[in-house]
């Protein structure tokens, strides 16, 4: 089977052996969260692995039925990643037809000494690049692989680490660069449909964008000690019992009564439930 061939067999089984559980959850997050409209320029961020991999194609689908007009970039950055772990990239775009625009930073080097929260340094670092190369080229919209299964762990990690109950936004204004947006099209993609789909394909993508964990990049296996990595062992362990947890964490973000809580925040404004206890008792 040519290359051509290929590209073409992985494009045709997103609408066809995962319609339903990728397409389809790819269509409804746009749809829902109304993420493109006519005009956008949308730069499609790709770290390298599953996830973005898969954005990009779809986005290239989508591209192919016009019932939108927008532009699409596939942008790269290299944050300092070994030549095997950047070639790898280059040539799994090749091998899935995807026009990357790669530049090239030196983040890694920037945040390899730092010792008080390098990762969080290291993304905020990295956002901070791809929206300047995307506003460069004319982009409004950066679009993110974030998955279903990023939201949910992202909720859980801010309850039981952050003490504070918040979630992972499907599209949103960025606050340090004016007229730019992110979007995350796969919210609603779970994390296995993706691995199926990359296994059914014989597909192998880097792990991550750190080059501190590269020693185990050219798989999929997890991250091992990280926080997130311990998310996903929860739900997994809770799964077991109750077989929709996941759905109900990502439901209980579009179902909050602030009635009972006791405290909320709105626009940098605290709100508590004793500020007009009484007047309700009254309005009674």
């Amino acid at each position: 089977m040519t290359e051509l061939e290929r590209y073409q067999e992985i494009e045709r089984s997103i609408i066809t052996n995962y319609r339903k559980k990728i397409w389809k959850k790819f269509i409804q997050g746009i749809t829902e969260f109304d993420m493109i409209q006519d005009g956008d320029k949308i730069a499609v961020c790709m770290s390298g692995g599953k996830d973005s991999m898969l954005l990009a194609k779809c986005f290239q689908e989508l591209k192919k039925h016009r019932k939108l007009n927008f532009e699409l970039v596939f942008l790269v950055m290299n944050p300092g990643y070994h030549e095997i772990n950047r070639q790898k990239i280059i040539s799994n775009a090749k091998l899935l037809n995807i026009p990357i625009t790669m530049f090239e930073t030196n983040i890694f080097d920037c945040v390899a000494n730092i010792e008080d929260h390098p990762c969080y340094i290291c993304a905020r670092m990295r956002r901070g690049y791809l929206y300047n190369k995307a506003q460069e080229l004319g982009c409004n919209k950066i679009a993110l692989g974030h998955h279903f299964d990023d939201v949910i762990e992202t909720v859980l990690m801010g309850m039981l680490y952050g003490a504070q109950m918040q979630t992972m936004m499907p599209k949103l204004h960025s606050t340090s660069h004016p007229g730019m947006e992110i979007i995350r099209p796969l919210y609603y993609v779970k994390e296995e449909d993706i691995i199926s789909w990359k296994q059914k394909n014989d597909l192998e993508f880097i792990q991550c964008a750190c080059r501190f964990t590269e020693n185990c990049t050219i798989c999929d296996n997890g991250g091992g000690g990280s926080k997130r990595e311990e998310m996903k062992k929860l739900i997994k362990q809770l799964r077991k019992n109750y077989p929709n947890i996941d759905m109900n964490i990502m439901r209980s973000t579009q179902n909050v009564n602030l009635d009972t809580l006791i405290s909320y925040r709105k626009d940098g404004k605290t709100y508590h439930f004793l500020d007009n206890y009484h007047e309700k008792q009254e309005e009674k």
